[in-house]
């Protein structure tokens, strides 16, 4: 197992030097960008793990679908770029339903203002 394990491993990291030293600077911007989407995207899972510590029970704060809508666009906008379908199709879907998600969540509060 640990071979095969090693061997991948090596395969891996010829992969991405080979990937690092032939890509230029603007694929190096999108990389950070796409690298930035996946960040924020991560972080929502964070935001909402503390929120629920904090409350003692499963909450999903507004700033969770916040950095979904955030981290999804920039996700898409790179998988838009690369022309790579799984991210586009993966990501289409879900930045309809944070949009939804923050609208209802803005409807609910504009009624309990008012």
């Amino acid at each position: 197992m640990m071979q095969g394990l090693g061997y991948y491993l090596a395969h891996l990291l010829a992969q991405w030097t080979h990937y690092f030293h032939g890509i230029g600077q603007v694929e190096w911007m999108w990389l950070m960008v796409g690298l930035l989407g996946q960040a924020m995207f991560m972080m929502r899972f964070v935001v909402q793990w503390l929120h629920s510590e904090r409350h003692g029970k499963s909450v999903i704060p507004v700033s969770f679908w916040y950095l979904s809508l955030a981290g999804g666009v920039i996700v898409l906008a790179y998988g838009l770029h690369k022309v790579e379908p799984v991210i586009i199709l993966g990501q289409i879907p879900g930045t309809f339903v944070y949009v939804r998600n923050l609208m209802l969540i803005h409807r609910e509060q504009a009624k309990q203002d008012g």
